[in-house]
């Protein structure tokens, strides 16, 4: 196992900043990367954000380690069945795995022990092996079937931590909204950072 290795989804639901805000944060703070996009998160990437993602994963590991700085070999990208990569093994897969933004159909996927391609793959393994894996829901309202999807992986262990952010920091702006997801993220992975105000930060009652 790769303890220090973070393994990153992508998956086809609004909240590709999400995504790309954590990915410029666990660069900034050195830890390796393993990257998975779905093809649907690449249609919303280019949608939501100014990036087009090529379709080859050596080309978008490229793109992504000059947009963020990385260290040669820092971001590793995965193809959906690119079986042989790390993060498919229970020997060689990551510390901890993010599904940033999750949407309810990989939600689905993994509570039910699909592994129809390397995200689904991926999370079975994290969830067998007893690691850590977090998934960002962003969808409204919220079905039965989406309710009962998050209980089954919740008592599995996984953290449901859904994009909905707070105000209490008083955002100014959409970047302080995605921060507050983002840092909420890295507090679970133990990654120090200084993204937003906590919680009675500045407090002298």
């Amino acid at each position: 196992m790769q303890r220090d290795t973070i393994a990153i989804a992508i998956t086809g639901a609004s909240g590709a900043p999400y995504a790309l805000r954590l990915l410029e944060c666990l660069v900034t703070a050195g830890r390796p990367i393993q990257l998975m996009i779905s093809a649907a998160a690449q249609v919303v990437m280019a949608t939501e954000t100014d990036l087009q993602l090529p379709t080859r994963p050596e080309a978008v590991a490229e793109l992504l380690t000059e947009r963020f700085a990385a260290a040669p070999g820092q971001l590793r990208v995965f193809g959906p069945r690119q079986w042989m990569a790390p993060v498919a093994s229970g020997s060689s897969g990551p510390g901890a795995m993010v599904i940033v933004p999750c949407s309810t159909g990989t939600l689905s996927a993994v509570a039910l022990g699909a592994s129809d391609n390397l995200i689904e793959r991926a999370a079975d393994v994290v969830l067998k092996e007893r690691r850590q894996l977090i998934l960002v829901p962003r969808e409204t309202p919220l079905s039965a079937i989406h309710l009962e999807h998050m209980l089954t992986l919740a008592r599995l262990g996984a953290v449901i931590l859904p994009a909905a952010p707070g105000f209490y920091h008083r955002p100014e702006g959409i970047g302080d909204l995605i921060d507050f997801i983002v840092a909420r993220i890295l507090d679970h992975l133990d990654i120090p950072h200084t993204l937003t105000a906590r919680w009675g930060d500045g407090y002298g009652g």
